[in-house]
């Protein structure tokens, strides 16, 4: 299989994708043409039926799986594909399981390790809170498939995990660094941080922005959730539920990244730190990961910079 992120810029391809997404589009000219979103375990890429009436067109809908003929081209630093045919595929001619992309890791040693860090939680409410949400066998599987985002960084089945744990990692690492810093409220409110995620996107296949998860947001549905968690632990001290929300409230830094309210506490500015790093790396990761030939990578709109590999 010629997978998403080998294919280069002026290849031709005949291959069977996901069709994630099809929709109707106009040009400034009036001509109607098809905006398809590609998928396979490797990613997505943005396709385009500039001729939907040609006879090797066929109609197809979302999360068909689709044979297509295309030729890759580079739009605006990303990769575009021009599709000049395309059928629904039957039954028998691809394989699921190439189409969802996945962690590179293991889910259930991530899921072991992320218990680890909530046992060394010794703080008696932070516990029983993450307890409650995370020694649950249906919300476990739930946590453990699903995508951290719909693109940029750990947008694949068990994104969320892997970044959850890592950024959680980090924050165990700050907070026995620099003592002065809570170490349990930090901990606690890494682990918790993006659980509106679990909300905010739907799961894979689909892998997309819910109602509430457009109208609301993942930061303001996490810290519901957690809010509404914390009513079922006996004696949760209200100041420690405020400074473990505000975290949450926080964790993207700034007003203009989506947070309601910016950093206040010491605890708050370390969480945001550690998200902002295991994201951009991550996200650095994913780029590079192109097979695109040569060092310079081009232009790359979320790292706002022209990319390079380590020599």
């Amino acid at each position: 299989m010629r997978y998403l992120n080998e294919v280069k810029e002026g290849e031709k391809v005949k291959e069977i994708y996901l069709c994630k997404k099809v929709s109707s589009a106009q040009t400034k000219a009036g001509k109607t043409y098809w905006n398809v979103t590609l998928q396979d375990k490797t990613g997505t890429v943005d396709g385009k039926v500039w001729d939907p009436d040609s006879p090797g067109i066929d109609d197809f809908s979302d999360r068909d799986y689709i044979w297509v003929v295309g030729e890759v081209t580079i739009f605006n630093g990303m990769k575009q594909m021009n599709i000049r045919q395309a059928r629904k595929a039957g039954e028998g001619e691809y394989e699921p399981g190439e189409y969802l992309p996945c962690t590179e890791k293991n889910t259930e040693e991530m899921y072991v390790a992320l218990l680890g860090l909530i046992d060394a939680v010794k703080t008696p409410y932070f516990n029983s809170l993450l307890n409650a949400f995370f020694k649950d066998e249906e919300f476990k599987r739930t946590f453990s498939f699903h995508s951290a985002a719909k693109s940029v960084h750990h947008g694949f089945v068990g994104g969320l995990l892997e970044h959850t744990l890592s950024v959680a990692q980090i924050c165990d690492f700050f907070g026995k660094h620099y003592d002065y810093l809570d170490h349990d409220l930090l901990v606690t409110a890494a682990i918790l941080h993006d659980i509106g995620k679990l909300k905010e996107l739907s799961p894979y296949p689909d892998n997309d922005y819910t109602d509430d998860g457009q109208l609301l947001g993942h930061i303001v549905m996490g810290a519901e959730m957690v809010r509404e968690k914390i009513r079922s632990i006996p004696d949760f001290p209200k100041v420690r539920e405020s400074e473990l929300i505000h975290c949450i409230l926080a964790h993207h830094g700034e007003l203009e990244f989506g947070s309601p309210k910016k950093p206040a506490i010491a605890e708050a500015v370390a969480l945001s730190f550690a998200d902002n790093a295991d994201a951009k790396i991550e996200t650095m990761k994913e780029a590079l990961n192109t097979n695109q030939a040569g060092e310079w990578q081009g232009y790359n709109k979320f790292m706002e910079s022209n990319i390079r590999r380590t020599t």
